[in-house]
């Protein structure tokens, strides 16, 4: 095939709330497709660390916007070993403490922020479209506004107390009420944010995956990417 014909790499784009399950979900069908992998909430996650770390009030969402272009942040698309760097540090495990996951969708609100991290989160699709067989990018906002041209889109959901079940699973938290709540909380404020708003768009096949094994979830989005039409670039 010439090089105008060659096939252009597929995107995969996964949105859902908190504990839904994306992440599993999106790593596995990358491994089955052997596809690159980009959790952007884990980008959120990164600059909302920094803003910590550096002693950025938070909810200045001025200071938060002035503060953004400072931290490098990297993302590591392998799906069997995703990394995120900020400032070339690995991060993977400090944004997963509970003064981020209290803090992100303030962050996550502020219109700069979103602004930068799209950009970034583009350029990475686009690079990994280029290099390989393409890219799952899971978030809140790629079926809408960071890949909204994806060859396949899903909007991933789960009942409240499933949510909350395997949320507390991830986190080794015994409340399983208290983490309901918060998993309540963050998606009040992720679903009535200004900003790119996590929101179910018409074109997005929905998946519950309340009382589904990960095996069968994975399945049925390999299925829609076995479907999708082939793209040329």
């Amino acid at each position: 095939m010439s090089e105008q014909g060659r096939a252009e790499g597929i995107v995969i784009a996964i949105d859902g709330p908190s504990g839904s399950g994306k992440s599993s979900t999106a790593k596995g069908v990358a491994r089955v497709r052997e596809l690159r992998y980009l959790d952007t909430g884990a980008m959120y996650r990164a600059m909302t660390w920094w803003m910590i770390e550096h002693q950025v009030d938070v909810d200045d969402a001025a200071a938060v916007a002035d503060a953004a272009s400072r931290p490098v942040i990297t993302m590591g698309t392998d799906p069997n070993a995703p990394t995120v760097q900020v400032d070339g540090s690995d991060v993977a495990r400090a944004i997963r403490g509970q003064a981020v996951t209290e803090n992100v969708s303030a962050v996550s609100a502020v219109p700069a922020v979103r602004s930068l991290l799209v950009r970034q989160q583009r350029d990475i699709i686009a690079s990994a479209c280029a290099e390989t067989a393409g890219i799952v990018v899971e978030g809140r906002d790629i079926t809408t506004v960071v890949a909204p041209d994806a060859a396949v889109k899903v909007y991933l959901t789960a009942s409240a107390e499933a949510r909350a079940q395997r949320r507390s699973s991830e986190v080794s938290a015994t409340d399983v009420a208290a983490t309901q709540a918060d998993l309540a909380r963050r998606d009040l404020l992720d679903s009535s944010r200004a900003a790119s708003p996590l929101t179910q768009t018409p074109d997005a096949m929905e998946l519950d995956s309340t009382g589904l094994g990960l095996k069968e979830v994975v399945a049925l989005v390999v299925k829609l990417v076995d479907d999708a039409p082939a793209r040329v670039a």
